[in-house]
């Protein structure tokens, strides 16, 4: 069975910025290492047939400047795709837009690096009130869906469990120690240290739906 409170220590998380024509922009990137050949984790990543299988059902045209959009969450046009190292697309959800970019490196030994950064144009009231975890944790959930498809025995938590395991315990923390690796995360980015910590308990709150103390 996959530790998923282990899974935690697994992945990379990082936070920066960017200009972009529209203005400066935050970025938060995701970076784990997985036990499979570049050309299957493209595939994984990139398969309508599947994506579904560790993240989400999706729909639309996916190829270069196609549409698509993941059921109950965001959709978008894929802008760059360079098989099987790398793919952009817009993140569009509601009336917000942001971008992903995804990157696939060997990492030797049959093993695969995968790298997300999500880059979003965030206002500094909403960033001081969650900070990157409004968005990382939402990432490392992917990422521990995707650990758990690719798991050779099958362990972990599939996309059809994942309703009845976001209410256990074991998901509240996984949640709360997310939370606390992106306030960290903040913190070495130059975030103020109270500031880092009460985004992250507002973040944790919000998700877990338990009130932050």
């Amino acid at each position: 069975m996959i530790n998923v409170i282990g899974q935690i220590s697994e992945v990379e998380r990082t936070v920066g910025s960017r200009t972009l024509p529209a203005g400066q922009a935050r970025v938060s990137t995701v970076s784990q290492t997985y036990d499979t050949s570049l050309d299957d984790l493209w595939d994984a990543c990139t398969s309508a047939e599947r994506i579904p299988r560790w993240f989400l059902p999706i729909s639309g045209e996916l190829k270069l400047h196609g549409r698509y959009q993941l059921e109950g969450n965001a959709g978008g046009t894929i802008e760059r795709c360079d098989p099987p190292h790398s793919f952009a697309a817009t993140w569009e959800y509601g009336d917000e837009v942001s971008w992903i970019e995804v990157r696939l490196t060997p990492a030797g030994d049959g093993r695969t690096r995968f790298t997300l950064e999500h880059v979003a144009h965030v206002d500094d009231q909403r960033w001081a009130e969650f900070g990157p975890g409004a968005v990382g944790v939402g990432w490392d959930m992917g990422l521990l869906g995707l650990v758990s498809y690719l798991a050779a025995d099958g362990s972990g938590v599939q996309p059809s469990q994942a309703a009845a395991w976001l209410g256990t315990d074991e998901a509240r923390r996984f949640i709360t120690l997310s939370s606390e690796r992106w306030a960290e995360a903040s913190i070495a980015a130059g975030t103020e240290v109270d500031e880092a910590r009460a985004a992250q308990a507002r973040t944790t709150a919000a998700y877990t739906g338990v009130p932050a103390s």
